[in-house]
């Protein structure tokens, strides 16, 4: 990564993350693909408000995904819904590489994407109530119980999501850990504001939106569950 310095993840300050930042080696094609697909593809937390009608030349709704990994699902989603703009937050270099190759040689237009910390791009570049659906999907669990502080998915981090989305919008949470599942579940039914999709409260069928990615496929042929929560903005 040193030869990139440009292409480092941005962040405010040095409060406590929520990640940790792992030593990973970018392929010769994910360090062409910041040279050859920035410009297209990235946006700056410094460069402050994101203005979507001028970031992809219309108005459409606006899909933020919260830590996207590889990007596979994310760059699906934006094949599969054109009529919809998609905004991608991550941290590591190499996911974000991969996802700006892929969906710069599968000639994705409705895509953007920010290598920063989620909070400080909520706060510093999404204007309120302007998001039509924000996704967490499998986000890191930190099963060990000491630290379960650092889970992302904290009352007040639904409520920062939940100034973002308009009235009406969904917040969706996947995970393949069951007690990471029961905590996401704990936080939003106590959560102001939001309401469970399921007429149940439970726990809702995988949309037909989000795509099963390789690693959700490995882990079902070896019976492991995965959970998805759908929670609206009412008010």
């Amino acid at each position: 990564m040193t030869d990139i310095p440009e292409f480092r993840p941005e962040f405010k300050d040095k409060s406590i993350r929520s990640f940790v930042i792992r030593a990973g080696r970018m392929t010769d094609g994910q360090k062409k693909a910041f040279q050859q697909y920035w410009p297209k593809f990235g946006a700056s937390l410094f460069a402050g408000s994101f203005e979507p009608s001028e970031q992809f030349g219309r108005t459409a709704p606006l899909v933020l995904e919260i830590g996207f990994g590889m990007g596979d699902s994310l760059r699906e989603m934006a094949l599969n819904e054109p009529d919809k703009d998609f905004v991608g937050i991550e941290v590591h270099p190499p996911g974000a590489g991969r996802l700006i190759h892929t969906a710069g040689e599968a000639g994705v237009d409705n895509l953007k994407v920010y290598m920063a910390d989620a909070t400080d791009v909520l706060d510093d570049c999404f204007a309120d109530a302007s998001l039509d659906r924000v996704q967490v999907y499998f986000p890191d669990p930190w099963h060990k119980k000491k630290h379960h502080k650092r889970r992302i998915i904290q009352p007040e981090f639904v409520q920062r999501i939940r100034g973002k989305l308009k009235i009406g919008g969904l917040l969706h949470f996947a995970t393949d850990w069951e007690n990471y599942a029961e905590h996401m579940k704990e936080v939003m039914d106590a959560a102001e504001g939001y309401s469970n999709t399921q007429s149940d409260g439970g726990y809702a069928p995988r949309p037909d939106y989000r795509p099963i990615t390789k690693f959700e496929k490995r882990g079902e042929k070896l019976g492991h569950g995965v959970w998805d929560l759908l929670y609206r903005r009412d008010r």
